[in-house]
């Protein structure tokens, strides 16, 4: 019995190998592309079935990615030519809710915005929201301790994550972390697969906190400013109060007009260079955001427009669909001190002048994780060769500026090659001796993450 037999012995039609079946699990939402078919897709019904299809392949050295919905615009589940799938997407069972604890156990491969759902069910809520909440699954948002709009004020996916089932690349399974609210017994295992982009093992199952729903008035504001240094001072005075926003983002001009050519919101720009876009929800909600605007005003605002419920922040939820209609783009997720936020979009809109390209540039300003994107006409590798070079000088600047490469997307394939701009040598080698301890045979997904 050769290998794969033995795989389809075990998992019977959970296995797909049809080259079409194949292709249509190969790629992810980023521009990373496959250099060949993987042998085989491993359809997952249960934990069960993951830690079966990882042990065969530790057994037989064979390659393994991890996918979910898709959505990973770092390369991080782009498979392997002769590789292995396991597709998450089918694990996607909301085990139960526990109101008294605040508290959800749910299979990895729950969409997260079903989450939220179910939690809004008990006047709770699932705190992060990335901007593909709708479509991403709560598998893919531990891979790459995902972020998202709210996130300005409940804090990123590490932060609502209470314990993981995971499968090791032995294919043993592991629990990490408790149900309680304090747990310090043994190494915090939880934080460290939390983000390991399936390097380290494969999250199967977790139990994640739930947050009581804000009730009161739901308000939001938009402000839009003559340069984006103004724009850059207001987010650092209502960073630096003692007003906390449930939102707040900011948008560039180019973005703007890009969103509006493709999803029509209503939203313009009004001649100005960037749109600041907040939210304030509860019993203080409006006092909150009278102070908001006040400091938009006094840091130069042109214009500030209030209005009720989630209006003004549609434009931003589908911006990264608009930019990806007006063309092939090369996208980055750089992250700066927010004191530096407005340093780093006027380095953009320089690059962008130098370069002689648009440089369309949103953000989730609240926490200085900007997401600039190269729009390239062409599908050539020497356009995108260019535009990677564009995104190098955006990266050296975030980096420059005290920063980070990759704020919530991950490293996954594509920023692997500059992992030495951050890490110095010492500090790289020691993540590869957690590697190591994990994936001795390095199956799950080398060469990506660290």
């Amino acid at each position: 019995m050769n290998p794969l037999s033995d795989l389809i012995a075990r998992l019977g039609g959970r296995v797909l190998t049809d080259p079409a079946d194949l292709a249509s699990y190969s790629t992810d939402a980023s521009r990373a592309r496959p250099e060949g078919l993987p042998a085989a897709v491993v359809v997952a019904r249960s934990s069960a079935d993951v830690a079966a299809a990882v042990e065969w392949a530790n057994r037989n050295d064979v390659k393994v990615s991890v996918r979910g919905s898709g959505t990973g615009l770092a390369g991080g589940a782009v498979a392997y030519p002769g590789g292995l799938v396991i597709s998450l997407a089918g694990m996607n069972r909301i085990v139960a809710i526990d109101p008294a604890n605040r508290l959800a156990e749910v299979e990895a491969g729950v969409i997260t915005a079903d989450i939220d759902r179910a939690a809004a069910e008990h006047g709770l809520m699932y705190a992060p929201d990335p901007a593909s909440y709708r479509e991403s699954t709560i598998g893919g948002n531990i891979a790459t301790n995902a972020g998202g709009l709210r996130c300005v004020k409940y804090g990123v996916t590490a932060d609502s994550i209470a314990a993981l089932e995971v499968v090791l690349a032995s294919g043993e399974i592991i629990r990490t972390g408790s149900r309680t609210r304090k747990n310090v017994v043994g190494y915090d295992l939880t934080n460290l697969f939390v983000g390991s982009e399936g390097t380290l093992g494969i999250v199967t199952a977790v139990t994640v906190r739930l947050r009581p729903r804000p009730v009161g008035t739901t308000v939001t504001f938009r402000a839009a400013f003559p340069t984006i240094a103004a724009a850059g001072r207001a987010v650092s005075a209502i960073m630096s109060s003692d007003v906390v926003p449930e939102v707040l983002e900011l948008m560039d001009r180019t973005s703007v007009d890009v969103v509006e050519k493709f999803y029509p919101t209503g939203l313009s720009t009004d001649g100005a260079s960037a749109l600041l876009v907040g939210q304030f929800i509860g019993r203080t909600a409006i006092g909150d955001l009278e102070q908001a605007t006040t400091m938009c005003r006094k840091a130069g605002a042109i214009s500030v427009e209030q209005a009720e419920g989630d209006i003004l922040l549609e434009a931003r939820r589908v911006s990264s669909r608009a930019l990806s209609a007006e063309g092939l783009r090369v996208s980055s997720d750089v992250a700066v001190p927010i004191a530096r936020l407005a340093d780093m979009f006027e380095a953009v809109e320089r690059i962008s002048a130098e370069e002689g390209v648009p440089i369309p540039t949103f953000a989730h300003a609240g926490d200085g994780n900007l997401h600039p994107s190269v729009i390239v006409r062409g599908d050539d590798d020497e356009t995108y060769v260019d535009a990677e070079r564009i995104l190098d000088r955006i990266t050296d600047t975030a980096l420059s500026l005290g920063g980070t490469m990759s704020g919530e997307h991950g490293v996954g394939s594509l920023k692997y090659g500059s992992l030495a701009k951050q890490l110095d040598p010492a500090t790289l080698a020691a993540h590869r001796l957690i590697k190591t301890a994990f994936d001795p045979k390095g199956i799950l997904t080398p060469g990506r993450g660290v």
